[in-house]
Protein backbone atom coordinates (compact mmCIF):
# COMPACT_ATOMS: atom_id res chain seq x y z
CA UNK A 1 0.00 0.00 0.00
CA UNK A 2 1.30 4.12 -0.51
CA UNK A 3 2.03 5.36 2.11
CA UNK A 4 0.40 8.82 3.27
CA UNK A 5 2.95 11.04 2.27
CA UNK A 6 2.40 13.27 6.23
CA UNK A 7 3.56 9.64 7.33
CA UNK A 8 6.99 10.05 5.96
CA UNK A 9 9.51 9.52 8.03
CA UNK A 10 13.69 11.03 6.93
CA UNK A 11 15.94 8.66 8.21
CA UNK A 12 19.21 9.16 8.34
CA UNK A 13 20.06 6.87 6.46
CA UNK A 14 17.78 9.21 3.63
CA UNK A 15 19.55 11.93 5.01
CA UNK A 16 23.20 10.62 4.51
CA UNK A 17 21.86 9.98 0.89
CA UNK A 18 20.67 13.09 -0.04
CA UNK A 19 23.78 15.08 1.99
CA UNK A 20 26.00 13.09 -0.90
CA UNK A 21 23.42 13.99 -3.87
CA UNK A 22 24.23 17.57 -2.87
CA UNK A 23 27.68 16.43 -2.76
CA UNK A 24 27.69 15.34 -6.24
CA UNK A 25 25.59 18.57 -7.65
CA UNK A 26 28.00 20.90 -5.58
CA UNK A 27 25.32 22.20 -3.42
CA UNK A 28 24.51 24.06 -6.71
CA UNK A 29 21.13 25.66 -6.52
CA UNK A 30 20.93 25.65 -10.35
CA UNK A 31 20.89 22.25 -10.56
CA UNK A 32 17.45 21.70 -8.56
CA UNK A 33 16.10 19.86 -10.81
CA UNK A 34 18.95 17.21 -11.06
CA UNK A 35 18.88 17.15 -7.09
CA UNK A 36 15.24 16.13 -6.69
CA UNK A 37 15.37 13.46 -10.01
CA UNK A 38 18.24 11.99 -7.65
CA UNK A 39 16.55 12.36 -4.53
CA UNK A 40 12.99 10.84 -5.93
CA UNK A 41 14.97 7.92 -7.17
CA UNK A 42 15.61 7.39 -3.60
CA UNK A 43 12.52 6.80 -2.48
CA UNK A 44 10.06 3.96 -3.33
CA UNK A 45 7.27 5.92 -3.84
CA UNK A 46 9.13 7.76 -6.39
CA UNK A 47 8.20 11.44 -4.94
CA UNK A 48 8.99 14.24 -2.96
CA UNK A 49 8.11 14.09 0.66
CA UNK A 50 7.15 17.71 2.34
CA UNK A 51 9.93 16.62 5.23
CA UNK A 52 12.31 15.92 2.10
CA UNK A 53 11.55 19.22 0.64
CA UNK A 54 12.43 21.13 3.20
CA UNK A 55 15.15 18.93 3.69
CA UNK A 56 16.87 20.11 0.70
CA UNK A 57 15.78 23.61 0.81
CA UNK A 58 17.30 24.31 4.06
CA UNK A 59 20.10 22.60 2.72
CA UNK A 60 21.17 24.35 0.06
CA UNK A 61 20.12 27.19 1.21
CA UNK A 62 17.21 27.31 -1.19
CA UNK A 63 13.66 28.91 -0.78
CA UNK A 64 10.66 25.99 -0.11
CA UNK A 65 8.74 27.69 -2.82
CA UNK A 66 11.42 27.45 -5.84
CA UNK A 67 11.64 23.34 -4.58
CA UNK A 68 8.09 23.30 -5.32
CA UNK A 69 7.56 25.36 -8.17
CA UNK A 70 10.15 22.48 -9.81
CA UNK A 71 8.56 19.31 -8.24
CA UNK A 72 5.09 21.45 -10.07
CA UNK A 73 6.30 21.97 -13.03
CA UNK A 74 8.25 18.96 -14.53
CA UNK A 75 6.42 15.95 -15.37
CA UNK A 76 9.53 13.58 -14.18
CA UNK A 77 8.84 14.93 -10.55
CA UNK A 78 5.89 14.36 -7.98
CA UNK A 79 4.79 15.61 -4.38
CA UNK A 80 1.97 12.99 -4.38
CA UNK A 81 3.18 9.03 -3.70
CA UNK A 82 3.19 7.42 -6.56
CA UNK A 83 3.47 3.22 -7.08
CA UNK A 84 6.98 1.74 -7.18
CA UNK A 85 6.84 1.42 -11.06
CA UNK A 86 5.37 4.88 -12.03
CA UNK A 87 4.29 4.27 -16.04
CA UNK A 88 4.71 7.68 -17.92
CA UNK A 89 2.83 7.40 -21.16
CA UNK A 90 4.17 8.89 -23.96
CA UNK A 91 1.08 12.13 -25.08
CA UNK A 92 3.19 13.41 -27.72
CA UNK A 93 1.54 13.48 -31.89
CA UNK A 94 3.74 10.71 -32.80
CA UNK A 95 1.85 8.80 -30.43
CA UNK A 96 -1.66 10.22 -30.54
CA UNK A 97 -0.97 9.28 -34.60
CA UNK A 98 -0.02 5.65 -33.75
CA UNK A 99 -2.88 4.74 -31.41
CA UNK A 100 -1.52 5.82 -27.75
CA UNK A 101 -5.31 5.97 -26.57
CA UNK A 102 -5.68 2.13 -27.29
CA UNK A 103 -2.07 1.62 -24.86
CA UNK A 104 -3.72 4.09 -22.05
CA UNK A 105 -7.34 2.14 -22.72
CA UNK A 106 -5.01 -1.61 -22.46
CA UNK A 107 -2.96 -0.27 -19.32
CA UNK A 108 -6.68 1.24 -17.74
CA UNK A 109 -8.08 -2.62 -18.22
CA UNK A 110 -5.05 -4.37 -16.84
CA UNK A 111 -4.52 -2.56 -14.29
CA UNK A 112 -7.51 -1.42 -13.21
CA UNK A 113 -6.77 2.23 -12.16
CA UNK A 114 -7.01 5.78 -13.48
CA UNK A 115 -4.33 8.07 -14.07
CA UNK A 116 -2.43 9.62 -10.66
CA UNK A 117 -3.90 6.91 -8.91
CA UNK A 118 -1.75 3.46 -7.66
CA UNK A 119 -2.90 -0.03 -7.98
CA UNK A 120 -4.08 -1.68 -4.82
CA UNK A 121 -0.47 -3.44 -4.20
CA UNK A 122 1.38 -0.13 -4.64
CA UNK A 123 3.36 -1.38 -7.41
CA UNK A 124 1.78 0.81 -10.71
CA UNK A 125 0.91 4.36 -11.78
CA UNK A 126 -0.16 5.63 -14.91
CA UNK A 127 0.93 9.03 -15.77
CA UNK A 128 0.80 11.06 -18.93
CA UNK A 129 3.72 13.14 -19.99
CA UNK A 130 4.98 15.17 -22.99
CA UNK A 131 7.60 13.45 -25.49
CA UNK A 132 10.19 11.76 -24.09
CA UNK A 133 11.67 11.15 -27.22
CA UNK A 134 10.96 7.50 -28.37
CA UNK A 135 8.66 8.71 -31.57
CA UNK A 136 9.87 5.80 -33.38
CA UNK A 137 9.29 3.43 -31.15
CA UNK A 138 5.20 4.96 -30.44
CA UNK A 139 2.92 4.39 -29.17
CA UNK A 140 5.28 4.05 -25.72
CA UNK A 141 5.85 3.90 -22.51
CA UNK A 142 8.50 4.83 -19.85
CA UNK A 143 9.27 2.89 -16.75
CA UNK A 144 12.01 3.75 -14.42
CA UNK A 145 13.81 5.91 -17.26
CA UNK A 146 13.70 2.08 -19.78
CA UNK A 147 11.23 3.45 -22.77
CA UNK A 148 9.05 0.58 -24.13
CA UNK A 149 7.29 0.12 -27.52
CA UNK A 150 6.32 0.28 -29.54
CA UNK A 151 3.00 -1.48 -27.72
CA UNK A 152 0.05 -2.25 -29.49
CA UNK A 153 -1.36 -5.62 -28.68
CA UNK A 154 -2.99 -5.92 -25.17
CA UNK A 155 -0.83 -8.89 -24.97
CA UNK A 156 2.74 -7.13 -25.85
CA UNK A 157 1.11 -4.76 -22.57
CA UNK A 158 0.21 -7.38 -20.67
CA UNK A 159 3.96 -8.85 -21.04
CA UNK A 160 5.90 -5.50 -20.28
CA UNK A 161 3.65 -5.55 -16.93
CA UNK A 162 4.26 -8.85 -16.12
CA UNK A 163 8.19 -7.93 -15.54
CA UNK A 164 7.81 -5.95 -12.46
CA UNK A 165 5.53 -8.29 -10.82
Amino acid sequence: MIEDSSKFELTDELKIKIDKILDDHHHDFTQIVGVLIDVQDEIPQHYIPKVVAFYIAEKLPLKLSVIYDCITFYDALSEKPRGRYPIEICDSIACKVNNNEFLLGALKDLLGIDFGTVTYDGRFTIEKVSCFGACDRAPAVRINKIVYGPLKTKEQVRSLLEQFV
